[in-house]
């Protein structure tokens, strides 16, 4: 059980990293670095430069994130 509720937000993929990283954008202007979750790997679901995606961020480190969601369309 988490100490604290991870922090959701949307974001659009700037540029994609080595190692299933990616510089995500989020809608407020942040900049920072995002992973792939695990079940994206699993599934062999594919990011690229300009898809809008759902990420999760810990309050503690805003620097970071997990991408759990590709949204289909440019939104």
């Amino acid at each position: 059980m988490a100490k604290e509720e991870l922090i959701e937000m949307r974001g659009t993929v700037d540029e994609v990293l080595p190692d299933s990283r990616y510089k995500v954008t989020l809608e407020n202007g942040h900049q920072l670095v995002a992973y792939s979750a695990g079940r994206m790997k699993k599934f062999r679901i594919r990011i690229i430069a300009g898809d809008s995606v759902s990420l999760e961020m810990s309050p503690y480190d805003l620097s970071k994130g997990r991408i759990t969601f590709r949204h289909l369309g440019r939104q």
